[in-house]
Order: C-alpha cells, then structure tokens, then sequence
C-alpha cells in the first residue's frame, strides 16, 4: 500500500529518503508523527543514526497499523518477542534508542575458556536469566527489526546480501549493547566483489582495529552475522568460512565445534537437505596477535531461499506453500522461547486486513503441548490454522 504520513500538519506520501527535513523538524521539537494506514492514524517515533532520521513504530502499536503497513506487527504474545520486550528490549521513543540487555559477553579475561555454544541455541542450555538476549535471540531481533522475517509478493528477487547488510546494520545503529551502539560491535561482511577487494579488507580491518581492543588482561571481542559457506577441518581444529570474507576464516576450538553441531543439529540439517537455503552464523569472536579471528561463541539460523527463518521442515513447507500461493505473511521468531513453548509459526495477512494465525503441532507433542496451544489458541483474538503433523498431510490454506 501507499504509505501515508502525517507530520504536523503536512500529509505526505513517504518516502524514506525525502522528508529528511520534516523529519529532522519532528525529532527536535519530539513530535510523533501519524503513520496514516488506519483511521485516526497510529503515533510513531524518530530515531536519529548519525545525520539521518528514521521513523519507527512506538512500542506495542505493531497490531494497529493496516496489515499491509510496513509498521504492522502481530500480536507479541504469538511470538517469542513477549518474553523479552519491555525488559531485554527497551525502547525509549524520546531519544528513539533501544537498549538491549544481552546474555553473552563481549569481552573475555586471557586464559579463561568461554562458554562457546550453550549460550546460542535452545534457551534451556543458555546462561542467561530469562530477560537477557541469547545470542540467537539477538540475531532475532535483529532481523525482525530489519523485516526479513516478513514477506510480500513484491519481494520477490529483492533479497540479497547487500540488502541484508543495509538493514541490519540500520536496526544495529540505533540499538544500544553495553553502554555503546550496537553497530560498533557489528562485523557483517560487504558483498564480495573481486574488483573491490583491496578496498574491503582496509575496510574490515579498520573496523576491526576500532572494534577489538585489550585493556590489560582484557580483550573485547567483536559480533559476526554471516553466511555459512562451510564448516571446514583445519589443521589443529575447524574453521567457519563465510560467504563475501572467504579469504578471513574464523577458526573453531573442537569442543566449540562439537557443541555446535550437536546444539544446533536441526538447523544444520535443514541447510544440507535444500541447497536454495542459507545458513546464518551469528558468533562472538576475538582477534589474536597473529591477526587470526577465532570464535568464542556461536549460534546458527536456517533460512529459505528468501530469507524466512525455518525450524523444521514442515515449516519450510507450508511457507513455500503460502509463497507460491501469492500470501503475505510475518514469520513468528523465538527469541528466547523453549521449544517445548508453543508459538504462532506464522500470521498471514490477507487481503481487507484479515489476519490468521498458523500453528505448526510437532508429531512428538505430548498432553502438555497440546493444552498450552489450545490455551494459546484461546486466549488469542486471532482465527487460528493448525497442522497437527502426526495426523498426516497439511491441510488446505486459509482462503
């Protein structure tokens, strides 16, 4: 839809590279401008990234904006975003900054061994107390802010790493981690390009110099979001190469690389059986004086040929499923949610501002699952689709 609005007493047609001024305007004087896609408008925010403005949703109005809004979001409780909000995710729409808590370190005393895996994957092995963000939960949130978790049909062919990087790197510059702006701590590697090659490495390197420092016996360490190109024996251990830095492996402790594979075993299975989809490495890591980078800790996310995080394969699925049908959907992330934690799969909006929400039922749910869904289900306003797998195939799509 043609998105609408309102600042001041100006209506425009929005366009995120033109009202810079109005923008600058608004954030001074810490105005909310009206986002125009429902009647009587819906308050938004402006968040300021170096000399650019960005306008945000304000905090829980995700549901209130049209369905095909850029600023709609389904209900949090369908998600695992309701453990977190409020608490490992705090927006302050007055400085329009959000600060994350975060459960892992980015820092590591010389001579101590770091905790690797069990802070990436399933919150049941993370180190952290429930309102901090695991590793995996970051890269989360990170991507819902991002939108790649959301999908329409005009999408379609606009996804590629260069994308990725952009808005990644827009959701980071406005997050704040342990006391600094997130994006300080972000390596995501450009797109490779061979003829601008030179040019990259003095640009990793630059930032890497900025972003990993010692103070003593202690040493910062940096944040990796890449693509997984392969998982590779070196000589004395392993080594994660990633798409667009071939060439700057980061290598992999064998205990590391054996927690890994084991704490992560689904997703590196789903990205072996379907070679249109990419593997999404998010890890902490330092730099040692040899200028090597090896990785203190690590979680992975399996993502389609579109870039719609997956967790089982009958989820790749009915995405699949509801692509080709032409359906506009918004991917529930986990966050911090156990598995054992029912959640929507996913809310498809449709066409007059329907909305539906899809429940996946495992072929291994017990009694407990199964009572907590129907609670779910329940407590929630939304008409609910659900598949129960151990009862055989899918059954037909919301119309």
């Amino acid at each position: 839809m043609s998105r609408r609005i309102r600042i001041g007493a100006t209506d425009i047609a929005f366009d995120p590279a033109a009202p810079e001024e109005l923008l600058a305007g608004a954030f001074a004087r810490h105005e909310h401008p009206l986002c125009l896609c429902s009647p009587g408008g819906v308050a938004m925010y402006i968040a300021r990234s170096g000399d650019r403005h960005i306008l945000k949703r304000m905090p829980g109005t995700g549901p209130q904006h049209d369905v095909d809004c850029d600023s709609y979001e389904p209900p949090s409780e369908l998600s695992g975003l309701v453990s977190v909000e409020g608490e490992a995710i705090i927006e302050n729409v007055e400085d329009g900054t959000t600060a994350l808590k975060l459960g892992f370190s980015l820092s590591k005393l010389s001579g101590r061994a770091a905790p690797g895996v069990g802070e990436g994957s399933q919150p049941s092995e993370a180190k952290t107390d429930g309102v901090k963000l695991s590793l995996k939960a970051m890269l989360h949130y990170l991507w819902d802010r991002a939108g790649f978790n959301r999908w329409r049909p005009a999408m379609s062919g606009r996804r590629n790493w260069a994308v990725l990087r952009k808005f990644l790197l827009d959701a980071a510059a406005t997050s704040i981690a342990k006391g600094q702006p997130l994006a300080h701590s972000l390596y995501i590697p450009e797109m490779f390009d061979a003829k601008r090659e030179d040019a990259i490495m003095r640009r990793r390197a630059e930032f890497l110099s900025k972003a990993i420092h010692s103070n003593r016996n202690r040493r910062s360490l940096a944040i990796l979001i890449g693509e997984v190109k392969e998982i590779a024996p070196s000589r004395i251990g392993a080594k994660l190469v990633v798409k667009h830095a071939p060439r700057f492996p980061f290598m992999l402790a064998e205990d590391i690389k054996h927690r890994m594979r084991k704490a992560f075993a689904n997703e590196l299975a789903l990205w072996d059986a379907n070679q249109d989809s990419h593997l999404v490495a998010v890890a902490t890591f330092g730099v040692g004086a040899a200028g090597v980078a090896t990785v203190e800790a690590i979680a992975l996310m399996a993502v389609n040929e579109n870039w719609i995080p997956i967790e089982t394969s009958y989820e790749a699925m009915l995405i699949e499923r509801l692509t080709k049908s032409g359906a506009g959907f918004v991917k529930s992330l986990r966050y911090n949610l156990p598995p054992a934690q029912p959640m929507a799969s996913l809310v498809v909006t449709q066409a007059g501002g329907d909305t539906t929400a899809l429940y996946l039922m495992p072929d291994d749910a017990d009694a407990a699952f199964r009572e907590r869904l129907d609670e779910l289900i329940g407590e929630s306003d939304m008409p609910a689709w659900v598949w129960d797998i151990a009862n055989g195939p899918m059954p037909n799509l919301p119309s």
